[in-house]
């Protein structure tokens, strides 16, 4: 499948496996794609993500919420919301494990020590390989042959978790990229592209 991407979408997969190793997590998540299709310039990425109000140098908020959301381990504000509607505050807990455990604790899960733990390439978390199979599926649907970054944000969006969710809550959901990249003939949901894609599209 790999041969079927371009060079955009090559340097997006390598761009999320060298943030990956930079921050010494053990495997290549959506997080990492997520933060290096934030950093391409010039490709249909990111003109889509320019186009909804995200142009290169631009995006530091969204890094800023990705951040946010990874030192809270994971949960994401619609999450916080709820356990605060059960009474649960959820940044005095994280402030609590952080005093004893050091900032950025619960965003230290799943990686290994800045030194030490193995070295070369990362391998790829099951999220991550789930999304580089999408891109097929989303490619496909629009009847393209190649994979583009812009196949791999698509598929990104159709999916339920922390990524989606952030770009989201700043505009970017799979239906506004949709209408960005293929006007009116890209309406209606990809076959297959994930039972996210409903929820991260509202």
């Amino acid at each position: 499948m790999f041969e079927r991407f371009t060079k955009d979408a090559r340097a997006v997969v390598e761009g999320a496996v060298g943030h990956a190793e930079r921050e010494g997590a053990t495997r290549v998540e959506e997080t990492h794609v997520l933060l290096s299709l934030l950093e391409r310039e010039g490709s249909r990425g990111s003109f889509a993500l320019a186009s909804l109000g995200l142009p290169p140098g631009g995006r530091e908020g969204l890094v800023r919420d990705l951040d946010d959301t990874r030192r809270l381990g994971g949960l994401s504000r619609a999450d916080a919301d709820a356990l605060s509607g059960l009474g649960i505050d959820l940044a005095e807990i994280v402030s609590r494990v952080e005093e004893t455990h050091g900032a950025g604790a619960l965003a230290a899960a799943g990686r290994r020590g800045p030194r030490g733990g193995r070295s070369g390439r990362r391998p790829f978390g099951r999220g991550a390989k789930d999304l580089l199979i999408g891109t097929l599926r989303v490619a496909v649907a629009h009847g393209e042959r190649h994979i583009g970054d812009e196949h791999l944000l698509l598929a990104l969006t159709a999916r339920r978790g922390v990524p989606s969710e952030v770009l989201a809550d700043h505009g970017v959901t799979h239906a506004s990229l949709t209408r960005v990249l293929y006007g009116d003939r890209g309406r209606g949901d990809e076959p297959g592209a994930g039972a996210g894609a409903g929820a991260a599209a509202g």
